[in-house]
């Protein structure tokens, strides 16, 4: 059994993609690390049941996702995102395009997320 309820063990593959990150991961997480977020502890390409998730706030019970558009429209993201919200958690996604133009309205839209979350 792998981490976090999986029946694989991603963990090779997620400290992989740790070390590899995309430019637009690489930007969202200077936003997300060390509590920046509203003091919102974040992790990185975590395993949660079979899925490697971008960035997970456990505390938040959110998903924040840095998508190429290899992510169009797939059917194995909308698989994915079902199975993670019947887990209790919320998706956020956003286009690699749009972290990287325009990061403070993807920060903007993630801060007020986590705010949301403290008034359910």
């Amino acid at each position: 059994m792998g981490r976090r309820g999986g029946k694989r063990n991603l963990l090779p593959l997620a400290k992989r993609m740790r070390r590899e990150p995309t430019e637009a991961e690489r930007k969202l997480w200077s936003i997300l690390r060390a509590g920046r977020m509203n003091s919102a502890k974040f992790k990185r390409q975590e395993q949660i049941g079979d899925y490697i998730v971008d960035f997970v706030c456990y505390g938040a019970r959110l998903i924040v996702e840095a998508d190429g558009t290899h992510h169009a429209e797939s059917d194995a993201d909308k698989v994915r995102d079902a199975w993670l919200c019947e887990q209790g958690f919320r998706i956020l996604r956003f286009w690699n395009n749009d972290i990287l133009s325009d990061i403070e309205t993807v920060g903007s839209a993630i801060f007020a997320e986590l705010q949301s979350e403290g008034q359910r």
